[in-house]
């Protein structure tokens, strides 16, 4: 496996491997002078129907014959390619899992500030659905 995603053009425009970079957003490597190269060599452009990307975990399911082009992506870049690669089931609970790691985010400060406010323990428990202990952990 490669730490790379990677560019890649098919004539199967009905592939389900990979995904249109357009249907992405902005991407910052698309603007870089070797991809605009690489696609002036090929004669497409960023929004080919010909034109796919994939994850760096899938780079062996492409076709030993298509052009390819490693290309560095962002963290964010990559988790919108995995999210928009994904099946629509696991799609949709891959956003339940954003929104929980966003709610998670803070939760030991607002614990803390709650039991600073001297909300009692059981409230906090009963509110947050947190276990008794981890509640107690943190108002000491």
């Amino acid at each position: 496996m490669t730490d790379d995603a990677y560019l890649f053009l098919t004539d199967d425009t009905a592939t389900p491997l990979g995904v249109p970079p357009a249907s992405l957003g902005d991407l910052a490597f698309l603007e870089t002078p070797a991809v605009r190269a690489w696609l002036d060599a090929y004669g497409v452009t960023a929004t080919s129907s010909r034109l796919r990307l994939v994850p760096p975990e899938e780079t062996a399911a492409i076709p030993e014959e298509a052009e390819r082009l490693p290309v560095p992506l962002s963290e964010e870049e990559l988790s919108r390619l995995r999210h928009h690669a994904a099946p629509e089931s696991r799609a949709r609970l891959e956003e339940r899992l954003l929104a929980y790691r966003e709610c998670a985010d803070g939760r030991d400060a607002l614990l803390s500030q709650a039991v600073a406010a001297g909300v009692p323990l059981e409230r906090i428990v009963e509110l947050t659905g947190e276990d008794p202990a981890t509640v107690a952990s943190v108002a000491r």
